[in-house]
């Protein structure tokens, strides 16, 4: 099967300061997500659900929680004997120590890894994306292609493109011009951080852009863009499906109203089947009798006596009577305080909101709160 000739990389080392405090104590991809959820679980379910069963998590920032939910890959069915999932932090070498520079540099430290395997191809991929894949298919367009290099690719807006990789490909699909994050783009054809090379091309990149003292070590940056103007053949699989790069608060707050959204493209009982995590020992959630609750996802654990609208509510959150709480997110066991009323606002987890706590949109209702971080209309109370 085609799937036994290729193993993953899944890199997971990032910060993700633009999630603000919600990344203070932990790394992006163990970042809480849906309810139940971690944003890491996709892509692992993505590589269950594909029959990748070889996966090396490379991680570096804050990776105590990370490695220790990950685990041996058990939660995703990746243990053996039917997979594996390696973590791979950065380690000492004669040199001396040396932290992951950059995305191609993680994969570069890791080449031994690579070689034991012997694959003929080597995925990469993101820890921090909401999606459903199935890699089989992009491996079956990569070979029908003779592509060295394939990238996933979907249509943005004109207006976020500065957050992507940008490309043009031809009517064969094969990409003739590549950008990482312009200021001004004319072109919207939006690289997902999704690769696939031929190991061999993979392996001489490295090695090159390693030998280069200039190189940020990034595959968007650097390599991607010395492939192309070696004219190796690079094509652009068109994904069709819901994505979401979960990069900033205000990104990662739509992808769970998403969830809410009979339009969004991402449906709670379609697109969340055979998403696979670790399952909680809570006890039942408890919605008390005068509690109001509409178009909300509430998990194991929580005591519902107020009213919530439009919201996600994680494991042993307990909302108490007079609450309102709408088009919000709250974290894994907050506590809020009988008549806060909460709006369109992300609650950290064990945060403890007092009695009579009020957060609007307009920032005269937050009169010297500092705990309270500002994006656009998107607040954390931590």
């Amino acid at each position: 099967m085609l799937n036994r000739d290729c193993i993953a990389m899944l890199l997971a080392g990032g910060k993700g300061e633009r999630l603000g405090n919600l990344t203070d104590n932990t790394a992006k991809p163990a970042v809480a997500f849906g309810g139940k959820y971690k944003l890491i679980d996709f892509t692992l379910s993505n590589c269950r659900n594909s029959g990748i069963n070889i996966v090396g998590v490379l991680t570096q920032y804050r990776p105590l929680f990370l490695n220790s939910y990950i685990g041996i890959g058990e939660a995703w069915g990746l243990n053996k004997p039917n997979g594996e999932v390696i973590i791979l932090p950065p380690y000492e070498t004669k040199c001396g120590k040396k932290w992951y520079t950059g995305t191609a540099d993680a994969v570069f430290q890791n080449i031994e890894f690579i070689d034991f395997y012997n694959p003929k191809y080597v995925l990469i991929l993101s820890g921090d994306h909401v999606y459903k894949m199935n890699y089989v298919e992009m491996l079956k367009f990569h070979i029908k292609k003779g592509a060295e290099v394939t990238i996933s690719t979907v249509e943005v807006p004109l207006e976020e493109t500065h957050r992507f990789g940008i490309l043009k490909a031809d009517k064969t699909k094969r990409i003739t011009n590549f950008w990482e994050k312009p200021q001004f783009s004319q072109a919207n054809l939006a690289s997902m951080g999704i690769y696939i090379f031929n190991w061999n091309i993979l392996k001489n990149a490295l090695i090159e852009d390693n030998k280069n003292k200039n190189s940020q070590n990034d595959f968007g940056r650097n390599v991607i863009p010395m492939l192309l103007e070696q004219k190796k053949a690079i094509y652009a699989y068109p994904f069709k499906g819901y994505w979401r790069d979960v990069g900033t608060v205000e990104s990662y707050y739509d992808a769970n109203m998403d969830l809410l959204r009979n339009d969004s493209g991402f449906n709670i009982w379609k697109d969340m089947k055979n998403v696979y995590t670790h399952h909680t020992m809570s006890r039942p959630q408890y919605i008390g009798n005068h509690a109001i609750v509409r178009n909300t996802l509430i998990c194991d654990g929580c005591t519902i006596l107020g009213q919530v609208e439009n919201s996600i509510i994680f494991p042993d959150v307990f909302i108490d009577e007079n609450v309102r709480i709408k088009d919000s997110i709250v974290l894994s066991g907050a506590e809020v305080a009988g008549s806060a009323h909460i709006f369109r606002s992300i609650i950290n987890e064990k945060a403890k909101i007092k009695e009579n706590f009020t957060i609007e949109f307009a920032d005269e209702l937050i009169p010297d709160i500092s705990r309270v971080k500002k994006y656009g209309n998107i607040r954390i109370i931590s």
